[in-house]
């Protein structure tokens, strides 16, 4: 596991954010670190979420081996996906940050697949899929429409804020 490293996240904020390369085909860890600190400001400003400091983060990067069997146990859906999101404590939107967020596991196979079929660059649907991950842990869902709909107008906005397309468009 790689030491935490301390990442601005909002105006005088910071965020420790481990990232963990387990499995998979994955870019460098330095690639990725990048890809992540990128994202997680992007998604903290369209939440409009403040403060940060001494608040923890992870994320695994792994393979569709090990997050079916996380979806399998977690889930009850035995097939690989992209992304997984395990809050280490129940937030809503609008609430003060936990002292751990939780985690955020993607699937390289999935990941990769998806975005071939998609013909979007890798780096951007990575970092689209750490922003939905991020939003699923301060509380945000997709499970009605209007839920749906709100998630996915934060993501398309803080996609815009990294120069990058819209996903759902």
């Amino acid at each position: 596991m790689t030491p935490n490293k301390q990442t601005p996240v909002a105006a005088g904020a910071d965020l420790d954010i481990d990232v963990m390369v387990e499995a998979g085909g994955w870019a460098d860890e330095a690639v990725l670190r990048a890809l992540v600190e990128r994202a997680v400001p992007a998604a903290f400003a369209e939440a409009d979420v403040e403060g940060g400091e001494g608040v923890e983060l992870s994320l695994v990067f792994t393979d569709d081996e090990a997050i079916q069997k996380l979806n399998a146990e977690w889930r009850d859906k035995d097939k690989p996906t992209n992304v997984l999101s395990f809050p280490a404590f129940p937030v809503e939107p609008g609430d003060p940050l936990p002292p751990m967020l939780g985690d955020i596991v993607l699937a390289y196979e999935t990941v990769v697949r998806e975005a071939e079929l998609e013909q979007k660059p890798l780096e951007n649907h990575i970092t689209h899929l750490i922003i939905h991950g991020l939003l699923h842990l301060l509380g945000y869902d997709h499970e009605t429409d209007d839920e749906a709909e709100e998630m996915e107008a934060l993501e398309r906005r803080a996609l815009a804020r990294l120069a990058i397309p819209d996903p759902y468009a």
